[in-house]
């Protein structure tokens, strides 16, 4: 995939703030502090495309990013230990699940789990959410440069099992660092870019 262009459109809480248009959409979802915005970040070539923090939950919105004027990356709030008041939380999960539910422009969901740790029981929620309403689903494992190369399998393979992952649902071992699963996200990604305007 040749970036042309990629650039910040809108933060919405609402489909009247969602963008106009049939353009598909391809949607993050994950842990607070598991790299959605520096995932976007590299797959742009960008580096302050999608602000990241150090301080997990500062994505608080549903962040949309128009790419090669095509289609968009929707960064969604990261669930998990985020310090926020359970009522933000649960505003949250509302518009979340109004967004991955409703929407006909979402095309798929990248799910983003870091390749250090098991799955928490809120990705292994997210995930079985998703396969209950049929949105495709691409797990993405993350932070791959801060473990020996020789140790993936075994960490992939945890998640894997845990999350209990169909054979016919790809899982792609990424680093934001390294560029490492770029190419790969990107050929599994395109057939979902196929459509829009």
């Amino acid at each position: 995939m040749v970036i042309h262009s990629s650039e910040f459109v809108i933060s919405a809480v609402g489909p009247k703030q969602y963008p106009e248009g049939t353009q598909p959409e391809i949607a993050l979802a994950g842990r607070s502090n598991v790299g959605k915005s520096s995932l976007i970040n590299r797959m742009v070539n960008r580096k302050n495309l999608a602000r990241t923090s150090a301080k997990p939950g500062k994505t608080q919105t549903l962040n949309f990013y128009h790419i090669n004027r095509a289609f968009y990356f929707v960064d969604l709030p990261g669930y998990g230990f985020a310090q926020v008041p359970k009522s933000v939380k649960d505003k949250w999960a509302k518009f979340i699940e109004q967004y991955l539910a409703q929407r006909e422009q979402l095309k798929a969901v990248l799910q983003l789990v870091d390749l250090r740790h098991p799955p928490t029981k809120e990705d292994m929620q997210m995930f079985d959410w998703l396969g209950h309403f049929g949105i495709p689903r691409i797990v993405v494992t993350t932070k791959a440069d801060k473990i020996s190369r020789g140790h993936w399998a075994k960490h992939q393979k945890v998640i894997r099992e845990a999350l209990n992952v169909p054979k016919e649902v790809p899982m792609v071992l990424f680093s934001a660092e390294t560029g490492q699963g770029r190419e790969e996200l990107w050929s599994l990604l395109e057939p979902y870019l196929q459509t829009g305007e």
